[in-house]
């Protein structure tokens, strides 16, 4: 299945909203309508771009608003942006999200004793292609960091997009890019006045297998979510 964007608004603007249509021109939720899976046989996974690597706008699917666009996060009242971490250039990867996952805010995580963070789980893409806002990509997972973000469970999953030319040549994470991934997490709040975060596992990555148990445990969470099980409050579904 291919997907093209439709933009709207200005840029960097309170009014930008990025929406997605599928192959018959129709508006799709990039949370609920595109699938999880692009080849469940081989573990292959859809992800949807939030934010290209090396720029600095917080963009991320808006949950709460019909059809779930792509829109620039807001903190008190100001469009959020992340600061450059020495010596990084804004997002070291292609930043974005599994659709058809939740971490579920009401349920807490038996590996790191917090709760979800209500938001589709997240991915760190290593690959070499710098990938555009609202591209839909096809992933394998190489690994998984358990990140604690002011005391809620915020995964990070670590993948590659398959036609990367060194996808073939990657395959678990510890094949990939390590610790600056998790100094950029670590330390990218600190220039706004907050702590460092903090880690399960001791910021210790977890392998392929464990991070495919995680992101199928928040697609079983989603398929609750979509049933109404447990209460939707303000998301968009």
């Amino acid at each position: 299945m291919s997907y093209t964007v439709e933009e709207r608004g200005s840029l960097n603007g309170l009014n930008y909203r990025l929406f997605i249509k599928n192959a018959d021109g129709k508006y799709v939720s990039p949370f609920h309508d595109i699938p999880m899976y692009a080849d469940e046989g081989q573990n292959i996974f859809n992800a949807v771009i939030e934010v290209p690597r090396w720029t600095n706008a917080k963009m991320e699917i808006a949950t709460k608003d019909p059809l779930n666009p792509i829109k620039q996060d807001m903190k008190n009242g100001k469009l959020r942006y992340v600061a450059n971490v020495f010596p990084h250039k804004g997002y070291i990867w292609n930043y974005g999200a599994i659709p058809q996952t939740w971490e579920d805010p009401a349920h807490t995580d038996a590996n790191t004793g917090c709760n979800g963070d209500n938001d589709p789980i997240d991915i760190c893409e290593i690959g070499t292609k710098v990938c555009s806002r609202g591209e839909v990509i096809r992933v394998k997972v190489l690994g998984i960091l358990a990140m604690i973000d002011e005391g809620e469970t915020d995964w990070k999953v670590i993948v590659i997009n398959v036609d990367d030319p060194e996808a073939k040549e990657l395959n678990n994470i510890s094949d990939g890019y390590l610790d600056d991934t998790v100094d950029w997490f670590r330390r990218y709040k600190v220039p706004d006045g907050k702590p460092e975060n903090k880690f399960a596992f001791n910021g210790e990555f977890k392998d392929k297998d464990f991070a495919i148990d995680i992101v199928k445990s928040t697609h079983n969470s989603w398929k609750a979510l979509i049933s109404q099980e447990p209460n939707p409050g303000k998301l968009s579904w």
